[in-house]
């Protein structure tokens, strides 16, 4: 199916590394990457209203296809004129497919050939998702990005369930291009294979012989070692297509995205920035530390004075220490509104070093591989490729 209005262009090319500068443009603007992407679950990104997201400089949002198909339902989705609508957000958006959570339901659900059969955590229903119904239910959602139905792997797993899964993945692919009814949605086929890294490098094989819009690497960040994400990202990357973007699925800490973006990835998405804000946990500057501690109660200096956001060009640490440990909801907003905009001015940076050819120079304490964990013997495969 021919798309309408994607178009991805390289700017610049790392001469260390495989990281990459580019524009990405979508039918709903242009996404800068490499870029970090807030994840608003279900239509919103927890605790921040649209134009504070604008704001804190994201381009691209994710919503998640899973949970709105249960709340409030695709067809109301619809109805309002699509997600871009129902939300009030302007710029792209992307929907993954509801795979990862339905497996990380784990005994409430059942694996077929034809999908999942899963009750639902909301009100106990029982719920089958197929390939194509994922696909139907993106394809009402409206987003510029719709991801394709995938069995994640847990880990750790055997080498034949890990097979078992990724060939299930790439037929449920084939089955998703098939039932893709939009022109103006990319849909992003999925890269697993677990911690092996052969498996890795033959779906990459077999999913760039399809020619798709773009290509995500997905489950990595499923309880493995940082080591395991950081090879198999290495190895994997480099393996799809220069002119079509590249998307790590569920990565977001700085030390990851510095070496997945070594690597040649493009895109990110992680719920850390919101989460910890919940938690009272500030993101600053390679670090993280909370706010509640009692040695900030009369600090009235910003969280960071070198951040442009509105919590940190308004408010004090002693205020905001006092809105968390109040249980204040303004406090889990200004948090988030600092993390987000830490974390997209974190790619914002790099971005900047890859255009000017100085990104292993100025991120170099970032691209230190951590050691392989070589005493597990389950992963006997990953060391000896990597």
């Amino acid at each position: 199916m021919p798309l309408l209005n994607f178009q991805f262009h390289c700017q610049a090319q790392c001469s260390h590394s495989h990281a990459r500068a580019g524009q990405w443009t979508t039918p709903h603007g242009v996404v800068e990457t490499p870029r970090f992407m807030p994840v608003g679950t279900t239509a919103t990104v927890k605790g921040v209203t649209p134009a504070q997201l604008v704001d804190t400089g994201a381009q691209m949002v994710l919503a998640n296809t899973y949970h709105l198909h249960l709340q409030p339902g695709e067809s109301i989705v619809a109805k309002a004129g699509g997600l871009h609508s129902f939300m009030q957000w302007s710029g792209p958006l992307l929907t993954d497919s509801g795979g990862f959570q339905v497996f990380s339901l784990s005994g409430l659900r059942k694996i077929q050939e034809d999908g999942v059969t899963f009750r639902s955590p909301r009100d106990g229903r029982t719920i089958h998702l197929t390939p194509e119904k994922s696909i139907e239910i993106q394809n009402q959602l409206g987003a510029d990005v719709i991801m394709a139905f995938d069995e994640c792997p847990p880990y750790p797993a055997t080498r034949e369930e890990v097979t078992a899964a990724t060939d299930r993945t790439y037929r449920w692919l084939q089955r998703c291009i098939a039932a893709h009814q939009r022109s103006d949605q990319a849909l992003f086929g999925i890269v697993q294979g677990g911690t092996f890294l052969d498996l890795r490098a033959k779906t990459a094989q077999s999913l760039v012989e399809l020619d798709l819009p773009g290509y995500a690497i997905g489950g990595v960040s499923v309880g493995e070692p940082a080591a395991f994400i950081q090879a198999i990202v290495a190895a994997t990357a480099p393996l799809l297509p220069v002119d079509k973007p590249r998307y790590l699925m569920g990565v977001g800490t700085y030390r990851e995205m510095a070496q997945a973006i070594a690597a040649g990835i493009d895109l990110f998405d992680c719920v850390i920035p919101t989460r910890l804000a919940r938690h009272g946990a500030v993101l600053s500057q390679g670090h993280r530390w909370n706010i509640k501690n009692a040695q900030y109660r009369e600090d009235f200096t910003p969280l960071d004075d070198t951040c442009p956001c509105y919590t940190c060009q308004t408010f004090s640490r002693a205020y905001l220490n006092h809105l968390v440990r109040s249980r204040e909801v303004l406090a889990y907003t200004l948090l988030s509104i600092h993390n987000i905009t830490e974390l997209v001015r974190f790619t914002q940076r790099i971005r900047a070093s890859i255009l000017d050819d100085r990104f292993t120079e100025e991120f170099a304490p970032y691209l230190q591989p951590d050691p392989l964990p070589s005493e597990e013997p389950f992963v006997s495969s990953l060391l000896q490729q990597s």
